[in-house]
Order: structure tokens, then sequence, then C-alpha cells
């Protein structure tokens, strides 16, 4: 194994754990975090939301959520013209959509729940839309946390 193939596999590996990681994240989100949150009134609901979206801007977190897409981003790259390409492409794409959703969709609706206003008007234009969107984006994440994972062991050497 050449010292390249080596780093690529640390990439790919790295790559792999942090889209995981941020996977999860949003699954834990989707299954029991919104649910949790679904059965509070309105004014805990948007106080509990927003205090979330504070606290999760930390850099421990933005390590993960920037760092999975730019990990994504060198893996591709590094396996071009590897037979194992063609699913970091994949999962760089799903990787990519997930990005989007979250600075189109969900972020824009953290905000506009920042804004003052009536808690029960706040929830309504906020709960629906940002559970579906957060929904699209675990699916995107754990689809390209499974296309890596079959990317690290396709590009393993056959045994024998």
């Amino acid at each position: 194994m050449t010292q390249n193939s080596r780093s690529d596999g640390l990439v790919l590996g790295a790559a792999a754990v942090a889209t995981g990681l941020i996977a999860g994240a949003f699954y834990v989100f989707a299954c029991a975090v919104m649910p949790a949150l679904a059965r509070s009134d309105d004014r805990v609901y948007v106080t509990v939301m927003r205090d979330i979206n504070e606290v999760i801007q930390n850099p421990v977190f933005f390590l993960g959520f920037l760092g999975a897409p730019l990990l994504t981003a060198v893996a591709a790259w590094q396996a071009r013209g590897a037979s194992h390409r063609r699913w970091v492409w994949a999962a760089l794409a799903a990787s990519a959509l997930a990005f989007l959703v979250t600075v189109a969709c969900n972020i824009p609706l953290n905000d506009a729940l920042a804004a003052d206003g009536d808690p029960t008007a706040l929830r309504e234009e906020f709960e629906d839309p940002w559970v579906a969107w957060n929904v699209v984006r675990a699916v995107l994440l754990t689809v390209a946390t499974g296309l890596l994972v079959k990317a690290t062991g396709s590009r393993a050497p056959a045994a024998g």
C-alpha cells in the first residue's frame, strides 16, 4: 500500500465518520427531539428550539457539519481514476444536497423562529417545514454515509 493510498483511505474514513456523526445528529432530532418537543406548549417549544439553535453553533458541531462535506470533497478528488470513485462522488452529491437543504431551508426557519412574536404563530410557521426538511437532510446524510462506507470497502485490496 502506498503512502498516498494510505492517506486517501484515512481521508475517506474520516469523511465517513464525520458524515455519519452529522447524519446521527439529524436522526436524533427526527426520532426523539422533535417528537418530544411536539408534546410541549408553544412557549416551551419556541424557547427550547431557540436555545438549541443557539448552543448548536459551537466549534465541535461546526467541525463535523463543515468537515463532512469538505472531507468528502477531498476524498472524491483523491478517488479520481479509482474504482470506488462513483461511490464517493455519489456521497458528495448527497452531502452537498443535505448542506443545501440546511442552508436554504432549516437555517432560514431557525432565523425566523428567533424573531419576536407570538409563540403560537412562530411555531405554526416553523414546526412542520423544519421537521420535514430535517428528515430530508437526515436521509441524504445517511445515504451519503452508506455510500462512503461502500467506497471504503470497495477500495480494499482483494484477499488471497
